[in-house]
C-alpha cells in the first residue's frame, strides 16, 4: 500500500512556532563527525534534523580516464546518491536526473574553496551518500563534503557552510524541513565561504519580494555562521582527540623506556 502524506493546512502554528516546534529563525539539531571512514582519505558524517549523510573524499589522485585531465588544476568530481531506503517510499537504485543535477550543484559550490591549482592533472573525488532524507539534503551534503575535504588534508581557502531559507505562511523561515520544502511558498538554498563572505551557491524556488529576499539573505547568513562554527568545532574535536592519543602513546613509551633502563 502506498504511503499517502498528509498535506498540512498551515506550516506556522497559531503560537507562532513551526509544526516541529521550532522558532522561525531556529536551525534543526545538527551533529558533525569527522574521520569516520578508515578507507577514505577524508570523511565526515552529518545529522541535520532527520537527515543522515556520509561524505568520503579520495585524492588528489591519478585521473582516469586520462583525457579528462586538466593541465592547470585538479578536476573536482562530486557524486550525490540517495540510498534506496532513504525516503518513505523505496527509491529506485538507478541514478536519477535530480541526483545528477545536485552532484553538479554541490561541485560548483565546493570548487571556489579548493586550491585546485596545486594538483594539476589529478582528480579529487567526493562521494556523498544520503542515508535518510528530510529536506535540505543539498545543503547538509555541502557541509559534510566540506568537512571531508578538510579531513583529507586538501588545502582550502575556507570551509563551505550551507543552509536554506524560505517562506511559509508569509513568514521567512530558516532551515526548511521536508514538509516546509514541499509545501512552503519559497525555498532558497545558499552556501558561503563564511570568513571571506563569498557566496558559492544561491538558488531560489518560489517568489520573494525585494524586502523578503533581503531579510531571507541575512537570515541565511546567520544560519550559516552557526553551522560554520559547528564545522570548526567538529574538526577541532577530532584533532584534539588525536593529540591526546599521541600524548598517551608517548607517555607509555617513556614508561617502557624507564623500565628497560631499570632492568639493565
Amino acid at each position: 500500500m502506498l504511503f499517502e502524506e498528509k498535506i498540512p493546512e498551515k506550516l506556522i502554528r497559531s503560537d507562532g512556532l513551526r509544526l516541529d516546534g521550532r522558532k522561525l529563525d531556529e536551525l534543526r539539531p545538527i551533529k558533525f563527525e569527522v574521520g569516520i571512514l578508515s578507507q577514505a582519505d577524508g570523511s565526515a558524517y552529518v545529522e541535520h534534523g532527520r537527515n543522515k549523510i556520509i561524505a568520503a573524499v579520495y585524492g588528489p589522485r591519478e585521473l582516469h580516464p586520462k583525457h579528462l585531465a586538466l593541465q592547470d588544476r585538479a578536476l573536482l568530481r562530486c557524486l550525490y546518491r540517495m540510498a534506496t531506503f532513504s525516503v518513505s517510499e523505496r527509491k529506485s537504485p538507478a541514478p536519477s536526473r535530480r541526483e545528477a543535477e545536485l552532484s553538479t550543484i554541490i561541485t560548483q559550490a565546493l570548487q571556489p574553496a579548493i586550491f585546485l591549482e596545486y594538483y594539476p592533472r589529478t582528480s579529487i573525488d567526493v562521494y556523498i551518500e544520503i542515508i535518510e532524507a528530510d529536506g535540505g539534503t543539498r545543503c547538509a551534503s555541502i557541509n559534510a563534503a566540506s568537512l571531508a575535504l578538510a579531513d583529507a588534508g586538501i588545502p582550502l581557502r575556507d570551509l563551505v557552510a550551507a543552509c536554506a531559507v524560505g517562506k511559509a505562511d508569509g513568514q521567512i523561515i530558516l532551515d526548511l524541513n521536508d514538509l516546509e520544502d514541499k509545501y512552503g511558498e519559497a525555498d532558497m538554498p545558499m552556501a558561503m565561504l563564511y570568513r571571506r563572505g563569498d557566496v558559492t551557491l544561491l538558488q531560489m524556488d518560489g517568489q520573494f519580494t525585494i524586502d523578503e529576499f533581503n531579510k531571507a539573505l541575512e537570515l541565511g547568513k546567520t544560519g550559516i555562521s552557526k553551522i560554520y562554527q559547528l564545522q570548526k568545532d567538529a574538526l577541532r574535536n577530532k584533532y584534539l582527540s588525536i593529540r591526546g592519543e599521541v600524548a598517551d602513546e608517548s607517555e607509555v613509551k617513556i614508561e617502557i623506556s624507564k623500565e628497560v633502563e631499570e632492568d639493565e
